[in-house]
């Protein structure tokens, strides 16, 4: 389902100067049915209370199905994925630490896909559910 023949590093060079680097997203695994990201729980990433930014979950969410929808659309070359609607619920705050994304697919289609992806704090806590659904548009 996802091309697992782009190298970590190449995934995590497409974040330079943009949004995914200001909030230190990193990409850590990729497998045929998943794809992993963690971001720190920082200043760059926390509200005024201390706590993890629910925006930060979502643009983490967003940055994974995205990057998902590019590694499954048939030609890359000639598809790009846009993401047309994401939700999230917070389950669980956050203070400190990493907390880690997976992405799985829950529809590939020629045009639409939908993603799920979960957030877990180091301990495995759930902290955020999302679900992404990104429209395929030609180049």
């Amino acid at each position: 389902m996802f091309n697992t023949s782009i190298s970590l590093d190449t995934l995590n060079s497409w974040g330079h100067g943009n949004m995914i680097d200001v909030l230190g997203i990193e990409f850590i695994d990729v497998q045929p049915d998943f794809i992993k990201a963690k971001m720190p729980v920082d200043s760059r990433t926390k509200q005024p209370y201390g706590l993890l930014h629910g925006g930060a979950s979502v643009v983490l969410a967003e940055t994974l199905g995205s990057i998902a929808a590019s590694l499954a659309v048939a030609d890359p070359t000639s598809q790009r994925g846009v993401g047309v609607e994401i939700n999230a619920n917070h389950m669980k705050s956050v203070k400190e630490g990493f907390v880690i994304g997976t992405c799985t697919a829950l529809k590939i289609g020629k045009t639409l896909h939908v993603y799920d992806i979960k957030i877990h704090d180091e301990s495995g806590n759930l902290v955020c559910v999302s679900r992404l659904t990104v429209a395929i548009l030609p180049y």
